[in-house]
């Protein structure tokens, strides 16, 4: 498998083909991430195409590891934030999000699963919201801290910070619902 670098580079060459490669391996993700903004999922699909536009349009210095990646959020994010500041609307929530696994595992591990899922999903929208931007990035969009920080325009440092007290906040919040962890 090609880097998504990779993949840009050869797109600014002229091989089509590696931009629908780069669409087809974030674009379902981060329309979901937009719609976290918009709540509105064809806004959000417009607003997808229009982050891969803007990049796709000029050849931009995007080098190193998750960087593709980390612009491509940073641009979408950007320009979710304008819409919602021009439309007025909320910020980053959870519960419209779905992030079940797909498997085939017993019906009852299933159903332990997605309670502990909901119950994870309830204490993230209770967390402030940089927080909980910061975990999402992270945790399930699987970014590193540098390229979070890119996306959230913060330090490195800041994210970390970010990170400990969201976690910190998130195990607060799961202990007072009375939440059970597993290794105990």
């Amino acid at each position: 498998m090609i880097s998504d670098e990779t993949a840009y580079r050869r797109y600014l060459d002229g091989e089509q083909k590696a931009a629908d490669l780069l669409v087809e391996k974030y674009g379902d993700a981060l329309t979901l991430y937009i719609n976290s903004y918009l709540k509105d999922i064809n806004e959000a699909e417009d607003l997808m195409i229009e982050a891969f536009s803007q990049i796709f349009a000029k050849e931009r210095p995007i080098t190193g590891e998750g960087a593709f990646k980390a612009y491509l959020y940073k641009t979408a994010r950007n320009l979710a934030l304008r819409f919602s500041k021009k439309h007025r609307l909320g910020f980053l929530r959870f519960d419209e999000l779905d992030f079940e696994p797909q498997s085939d595992m017993l019906a009852d591990t299933e159903l332990y699963r997605s309670e502990r899922s909901r119950q994870l999903y309830d204490a993230l929208e209770k967390l402030k919201a940089e927080y909980r931007e910061a975990l999402y990035l992270v945790y399930f969009e699987d970014m590193s801290y540098r390229d979070a920080a890119t996306v959230m325009n913060k330090s490195e440092g800041q994210i970390t910070k970010l990170i400990y007290r969201g976690k910190q906040s998130l195990k607060a919040i799961l202990e007072q619902e009375g939440f059970i962890y597993a290794d105990e």
